[in-house]
C-alpha cells in the first residue's frame, strides 16, 4: 500500500464476528452484517428480496451506502464426502455456519446434512459443539472439520479437529488434531478409513508380539526354548511387525 493511502486510513480493526471498521479521511467506514451497523448505530434498510450469498453492508460517516454479495459455491465433491462418512458410519452430520439462514439451509439441503445452525458468531459455535457433546451417544467421536480462523477454538474443543491444511488458516492448522493437506472434503472419509486400518494393524502387531514373547517365557520356564527360538522372539518378531505395518501403505484412500 502507498504511503499516502495508509495516511487515510486509521484504526483499522476487525470486529469479532461481524465485520471490519476502519477511519478513512476521517471519516467511520463499517463493512460487515447488519449487527455491526446496528451496533454503531446505523440503520439497516429493509431488503424485499434476500439474495443468496452473505450480505456484507457498507456504511461511510453514519450514513448508509449499500451492500455487497459475497457467495461460495460448494466443492466439487461435496455432496460425495457426505455420502462417504455415511458410509464410514457416521451417523450424524451438524453443520455450524456463520452465514445467514437462507444460505445455510439451502446448503444443507443440498448436502442432504441431518442439521445446520446458521449466522453462529465463534462463541457460539462452541456453545452448539458444547451441547452435541452432552447429547452424544455413550462411546462415539464428535469430530469437527473448519479451516477459518473463527473456527480454531472449535477445533480444539471437539473430540477430533480436522483442518483442512491447504486453503486453511494458520490458527486452525495449529488448534487441529489432523489436518489434511488439501481442501477436498472427500479426503476426510479416506482419513477414516486409513486411521482405522492403521489402528488395527497396531493392535494385531501388539497382539501378536506380546503373544509370541510369552510362548518364547512359557517354554523357556519348562526348558524347552533354546537359542533360535529366543532369536526369533527378538528379530522375526519384529521383521513380521514391520512387514505387517507396511499394509498401511495399501489403505483404500
Amino acid at each position: 500500500m502507498a504511503s499516502g493511502a495508509q495516511e487515510r486510513v486509521a484504526d483499522a480493526h476487525e470486529e469479532s464476528g461481524h465485520g471490519v471498521s476502519a477511519l478513512v479521511d476521517g471519516a467511520r467506514v463499517l463493512v460487515g452484517n447488519a449487527k455491526l451497523l446496528a451496533k454503531h448505530g446505523v440503520p439497516v434498510p429493509d431488503q424485499a428480496q434476500q439474495p443468496a450469498g452473505t450480505l456484507l453492508h457498507v456504511s461511510r460517516g453514519g450514513a448508509y451506502l449499500g451492500s455487497l454479495v459475497v457467495a461460495d459455491s460448494l466443492k466439487p465433491d461435496a455432496r460425495q464426502a457426505v455420502a462417504d462418512l455415511r458410509a464410514a458410519g457416521v451417523s450424524r452430520t451438524v453443520m455450524l455456519s456463520g452465514d445467514r439462514e437462507q444460505v445455510a439451509a439451502a446448503v444443507a439441503e443440498d448436502l442432504g446434512l441431518d442439521q445446520y445452525f446458521a449466522q453462529l458468531l465463534p462463541d457460539q459455535k462452541v456453545e452448539h459443539v458444547e451441547r452435541l457433546l452432552e447429547g452424544k451417544p455413550q462411546g462415539s467421536t464428535l469430530a469437527f472439520v473448519g479451516d477459518g480462523i473463527n473456527d480454531a477454538p472449535v477445533l480444539m474443543r471437539a473430540d477430533v479437529g480436522i483442518a483442512m491444511g491447504a486453503l486453511g488458516s494458520d490458527a486452525a492448522i495449529e488448534a487441529a488434531d489432523v489436518v489434511l493437506m488439501d481442501d477436498a472434503p472427500s479426503k476426510i472419509a479416506a482419513a477414516i478409513r486409513v486411521a482405522r486400518k492403521t489402528m488395527g494393524i497396531v493392535w494385531q502387531n501388539i497382539v501378536f508380539a506380546i503373544g509370541v514373547k510369552v510362548l518364547i517365557m512359557v517354554l523357556a520356564a519348562v526348558g524347552i526354548a533354546n537359542l533360535w527360538l529366543a532369536v526369533f522372539g527378538d528379530v522375526g518378531v519384529a521383521v513380521i511387525a514391520i512387514l505387517n505395518a507396511m499394509r498401511a501403505m495399501r489403505a483404500a484412500r
